[in-house]
C-alpha cells in the first residue's frame, strides 16, 4: 500500500489563478474582439471621434487607432496584444493602425467557431499562416543669418546687431539639419549656405524665423492653429498620418486600391484557392477570406451605407472574369461602388502588407495560448505598496498636528 502512495507534487504556489483550456482561450478571444470593437468605429474618412479622459483630467478627442489603443487603459493581457501591433504598425509605416488591431479581432471572431467546435488551435494557425503567405504573393559666406546650436553671449550678439546679421542661439540639431538641407549648406564646425529672403514672423503667440527662396527647399513648416489643444492635437495626428502615406508611397512606388478594393480582391483570391485545398483547412482558409471583408463593411457602416448592398455588388464586380472589376472599392461620397485607382484612392502596398501580416501573427498568437497564470505575488506586492502608502500618510498627519494653526 505504502509503495503505490505517491508523494504530492506543488508546481504553483498557493493562491496562483490559472486558467486553462478552450474556456481561457475563448475568454482571450472575446476580449480582443471586444477592444476591436472598441476602434472599429473610427475607420475611414466617415469614422467617429473617441472622447477619452484619463485620472488626472487631461482629455483627448481623435479617431486616431494608435492614439485610442495607447490611451486605453488596457489590463488583459491577451487583449494588449493588440496595443503593441498598433504600436508597431504606426512606428514601422505611420498609417494602419486601426485596420491592424480590426483584422486582428476580425480573424479571432471567425476563429470562434471552429474553437466552439473542438478545432485544435493549431490548424487554424497553419492556416491563416498558409493565407498571409500567399498574401505576399500577389502584393509585392556673406551671412545674413547665424544658427547655433549653443547659447550666443550678449557680446556676440550685439556685434551681429552692429552688422545687421540676425542670430539665434540653442537652436535644435533637427531644426539646423532642416535648416542645413535647404539653404544647401554643410554642417561641419558650421553652416553656410543661401536664401532669397530672410524675416521673423508672429504667428499667434509664437515668433519664428522664415527662410525662403533656399536652393535646395524641399521641406516646409505648417503650422497649425484652431480653438482648443484638442482640435491642434488631432489635426497634427491626421497630418503625420498623411505625411507618413506621402512618405512610404515615395520610398516604395507600389501601391494597391484603397475603399476595401484590395482587401476584396485577396478576399476572392483565398476563396478561390481553398476550393483547391481537401479537409478542414479550406473551411479555415474561407473564414479568413471572409474576415478581410470586414474593412469594406465597416467603411460602409461608419458612413451610414448598407453594407450587405454595396458588399454584394464589390463580390460581383471582383468575380468577373476579365479582372477589370479589381480595383472596385467603397465610394464613401455616393454610397456604392467606384473604381479606386480611377479615383486616386490609393495606399502605399507596404501599409497594407504589415497590417495584415501584423495581424495575422497577432491573431495566431493569441490562438497558441491555452493558459494563463497570474502570479500572486504581484497583486500582494501591489497590496503591500498602498498599506505603505496609507501608513505613511497616517504618520504625515500626526506630525501635522504640530504645524501652525490658522
Amino acid at each position: 500500500m505504502a509503495s503505490m502512495m505517491q508523494p504530492q507534487i506543488i508546481l504553483l504556489k498557493e493562491g496562483t489563478d490559472t486558467s486553462q483550456g478552450k474556456a481561457q482561450l475563448l475568454s482571450n478571444i472575446n476580449a480582443v474582439t471586444a477592444v476591436g470593437d472598441v476602434v472599429r468605429t473610427t475607420l475611414g474618412p466617415r469614422g467617429m471621434d473617441k472622447l477619452i479622459h484619463d485620472d488626472k483630467g487631461s482629455v483627448t478627442i481623435s479617431n486616431d487607432g494608435a492614439t485610442i489603443m495607447k490611451l486605453l487603459d488596457i489590463v488583459h493581457p491577451a487583449a494588449k496584444i493588440l496595443v503593441d501591433i498598433a504600436k508597431s504598425q504606426d512606428s514601422e509605416v505611420g498609417d494602419g493602425t486601426t485596420t491592424v488591431v480590426l483584422l486582428a479581432a476580425e480573424f479571432l471572431k471567425e476563429a470562434k467557431p471552429f474553437v466552439e467546435d473542438g478545432v485544435h488551435s493549431q490548424n487554424l494557425i497553419r492556416s491563416y499562416r498558409t493565407a498571409s503567405t500567399l498574401l505576399d504573393k500577389c502584393v509585392e559666406s556673406g551671412a545674413k543669418v547665424v544658427l547655433s546650436r549653443l547659447a550666443i553671449g550678449d557680446l556676440a550678439t550685439q556685434y551681429f546687431a552692429d552688422r545687421d546679421i540676425f542670430c539665434a542661439g540653442r537652436v535644435a540639431e533637427e531644426d539646423l539639419n532642416r535648416v542645413a538641407a535647404a539653404a544647401g549648406g554643410t554642417i561641419q564646425t558650421s553652416v553656410l549656405g543661401t536664401c532669397e529672403i530672410f524675416e521673423e514672423k508672429q504667428v499667434g503667440g509664437e515668433r519664428f524665423n522664415i527662410f525662403s527662396g533656399c536652393p535646395s527647399g524641399r521641406t516646409a513648416t505648417i503650422v497649425l492653429r484652431g480653438g482648443a489643444d484638442q482640435f491642434i492635437e488631432e489635426a497634427e495626428r491626421s497630418l503625420h498620418d498623411a505625411i507618413m502615406i506621402v512618405r512610404r508611397a515615395v520610398k516604395n512606388s507600389t501601391v494597391v486600391p484603397g475603399g476595401g478594393a484590395i482587401d476584396m480582391e485577396i478576399s476572392k483570391y483565398l476563396r478561390q484557392h481553398s476550393r483547391t485545398i481537401a479537409g478542414k483547412s479550406q473551411l479555415f482558409i474561407n473564414s479568413y477570406a471572409k474576415a478581410l471583408e470586414v474593412i469594406p463593411r465597416q467603411l460602409c457602416d461608419n458612413a451610414g451605407f448598407d453594407a450587405t448592398d454595396v458588399l454584394n455588388k464589390l463580390r460581383q464586380k471582383h468575380a468577373m472574369q476579365s479582372g477589370e472589376g479589381a480595383s472596385y472599392g467603397v465610394d464613401i461620397n455616393t454610397g456604392g461602388i467606384a473604381d479606386s485607382f480611377a479615383n486616386f484612392v490609393w495606399e502605399p502596398a507596404v501599409v497594407k502588407i504589415n497590417a495584415i501580416n501584423a495581424a495575422t501573427e497577432a491573431a495566431c498568437l493569441i490562438l497558441s495560448v491555452d493558459e494563463t497564470v497570474k502570479n500572486p505575488k504581484s497583486e500582494s506586492a501591489q497590496g503591500d505598496a498602498a498599506a505603505g502608502a496609507m501608513g505613511r500618510g497616517r504618520g504625515g498627519g500626526g506630525r501635522g498636528r504640530g504645524m501652525r494653526r490658522r
